[in-house]
């Protein structure tokens, strides 16, 4: 760690490694706000999490959890260490150059990880099954139907192969499916049980009103997000996320690329990838026509008319801005990119309309 004092030009000192333990934090504390020094505590966020920034907050020194993406950067320097990257902190956060991370409280974090170990359980799953089609597909065993279903379960039991160890290898595959598919279920059921305790549940509620916004993504969404009333407008959201095409502009060039999401080469980017993609899974569901099925009507039942209405526009909007944009010719994920970007405003829109519940 370093320490950057006061002022333009104030000396930064390096004070080596501390241990990352409460008692180790207080004596770190303890020996630098000595004479009623205010002291300001940065890091950069990673698999820590939020503990330290918890430890100061609570004994009242201010820090903060810095986006690591967002960290200004001098082209072509090429050395990093930790000794050189704990002093640019401490400089930067002089200069308050740096941004900060929204930090949930700990239920939130709780109902985030819940969520994070289902789609963990879904990737689980999906590549339980693609180790199970792999292993079809070497010998030659064809279904021709939709699989995963209880006839695929029944047409996988009555396989036969000319080696006896390919029928232990088969029931093994099927067991690994079936075990990822309870858990699954499991954890899904968790998260329905978790709501009404949480904060924003009204949130979670309110954007089940929309168009391919069951409970889980909506939970999944606002789990990931956190609470939408820190974005002062839909624009600050859509950038959050990755969601809007990159630039390199100069005078009279214009120049537009990209989402700003990450790059699949590793070159830093914004947005929260998970986020991302349910917003992007969502998209699809409105290159049907505009319409309330009985499971939306049914979602929509409790909520008050001005969520409603919100969410019927969003679905009228959305349809058709779909289709149009298809009509011209562009790559469909082109055009679900664009209608996940507006989505995300509607998105905003519903939140900020709904108070969260009291703690």
């Amino acid at each position: 760690m370093a320490a950057a004092e006061g002022g333009l030009r104030g000396e930064v000192r390096e004070y080596g490694r501390i241990a990352n333990t409460p008692a180790a934090l207080a004596r770190l504390a303890g020996k630098l706000g000595h004479e009623g020094v205010w002291l300001r505590f940065c890091y950069e966020a990673g698999p820590c999490g939020y503990g330290i920034q918890r430890h100061l907050s609570a004994r009242g020194h201010e820090c903060v959890v810095v986006a690591p993406s967002l960290i200004p950067k001098r082209a072509g320097d090429r050395v990093k260490t930790d000794r050189r990257d704990a002093a640019s902190l401490a400089r930067l956060h002089r200069a308050g150059e740096l941004t900060a991370v929204w930090v949930p409280d700990p239920g939130h974090e709780a109902m985030r990880d819940l969520v994070r170990a289902r789609l963990d359980a879904v990737h689980a799953l999906r590549r339980a099954r693609q180790q199970l089609s792999g292993f079809l597909l070497r010998h030659g065993c064809h279904y021709g139907r939709p699989a995963w279903t209880k006839l695929h379960r029944r047409w996988l039991a009555g396989l036969k192969f000319e080696q006896a160890v390919h029928h232990l290898v088969l029931e093994d595959y099927v067991q690994a499916v079936e075990a990822a598919e309870a858990r699954r279920d499991r954890l899904t059921a968790q998260i329905a049980a978790m709501l009404p305790d949480w904060t924003l549940a009204p949130v979670v509620a309110a954007l089940q009103t929309m168009r391919g916004m069951a409970l889980v993504n909506a939970a999944t969404l606002i789990a990931e997000l956190g609470d939408l009333s820190r974005f002062a407008n839909p624009r600050q959201l859509m950038a959050y996320l990755g969601l809007v095409p990159s630039e390199h502009s100069s005078g009279a060039s214009v120049r537009r690329g990209g989402l700003t999401k990450p790059a699949p080469g590793g070159e830093q980017g914004a947005g929260n990838g998970a986020a991302r993609r349910l917003l992007i899974e969502a998209a699809w569901c409105y290159r049907f026509p505009a319409r309330v099925s009985r499971e939306l009507l049914l979602r929509q039942e409790e909520q008050p008319k001005r969520i409603r209405e919100i969410a019927w526009k969003a679905q009228v909007r959305l349809c058709a801005r779909y289709r149009k944009l298809a009509r011209t010719g562009k790559p469909a994920n082109v055009v679900t990119a664009a209608i996940a970007r507006e989505l995300a405003g509607f998105v905003w829109a519903i939140a900020r309309s709904v108070p969260p519940a009291a703690d």
